[in-house]
């Protein structure tokens, strides 16, 4: 059975999907993705969105995890509802500068599973993009599920050729071998890859100061060498981090001078770079 396709002949092309009115004023979209599930991805799209917002840059965060939306917890917004203006979302703001959406909010009841197949999820997530008051935006951070499915095909798509991903891995072989598809599915569709982050890369002890290689280290870094896309550095394991996550403060793992908060600084900061150059391509256009 051919996998990639229904069809016997040749695999078809994907057509780019019509770009949203609502994202057509986001300076920049990063499409934070992963191969591997428990990476802690989420995790990593939170704190790079909390971290933008702080940065002064008017950031949304839309989590388009349907099956498993965990996005309101780790930002402290669990059973926020957003208000409606006829057919348009508004969305949940985390502080002046930080709007976010998520399927969990959503949700009758947070217990029952979400069983919905591909095209209904295609369908939410064009209205999460078509009807939400995102306003001007400098940038929109999109947490997608791991692999390179529906939800991130759809994402991807929507968006357009100018949106970045951003690919999150641990250090084993075997997320390495699942991450990589995600850089393949990125440049299959011609989008740029911002660069790699390599989290859980080592345990910060608190007590000695000194980071233990629990999964060990170095794979992401050799697969952004190997992929030629920039690594964007090493997030250590720290309970701090997880304990802030699951007190929804994410903005704690950008602040301070942690290991893991330095380290989610610089992911923050090529973040910070990318939006200014496509805020600065986007004036020269006009």
């Amino acid at each position: 059975m051919n996998h990639t396709s229904c069809d016997s002949g040749a695999q078809k092309p994907l057509q780019p999907l019509e770009v949203p009115s609502a994202i057509a004023r986001i300076k920049s979209k990063i499409v934070v993705l992963s191969g591997k599930g428990g990476v802690g991805k989420s995790t990593v799209a939170a704190n790079l969105a909390a971290g933008l917002a702080l940065e002064g840059l008017k950031t949304g965060l839309l989590d388009v995890d349907v099956h498993g939306p965990s996005i309101p917890r780790i930002m402290g917004l669990a059973g926020i509802k957003p208000d409606m203006a006829g057919d348009t979302i508004l969305p949940v703001e985390w502080n002046w500068n930080l709007k976010v959406v998520s399927m969990g909010f959503f949700l009758p009841n947070p217990d029952e599973p979400v069983i919905w197949r591909g095209p209904v999820k295609g369908g939410v997530i064009k209205q999460f993009l078509h009807q939400v008051a995102w306003g001007d935006l400098d940038c929109l951070v999109v947490d997608c599920p791991p692999g390179t499915g529906d939800e991130p095909l759809s994402v991807m798509q929507l968006l357009g050729p100018d949106a970045v991903a951003l690919v999150v891995t641990s250090p084993q072989d075997v997320a390495i071998d699942d991450v990589r598809r995600s850089v393949a599915f990125c440049r299959e569709l011609g989008n740029p890859v911002l660069g790699i982050v390599e989290n859980l890369s080592g345990f910060h002890c608190h007590q000695c100061g000194t980071v233990h290689d629990i999964f060990k280290s170095g794979g992401g870094e050799k697969l952004a060498e190997a992929s030629g896309v920039p690594f964007l550095g090493r997030i250590p394991i720290d309970t701090e981090v997880g304990k802030a996550a699951d007190q929804g403060e994410a903005y704690l793992a950008v602040k301070g001078t942690s290991p893991a908060a330095l380290a989610f600084r610089q992911v923050v900061l090529a973040a910070v770079a990318h939006t200014e150059a496509a805020s600065a391509t986007l004036r020269a256009g006009a």
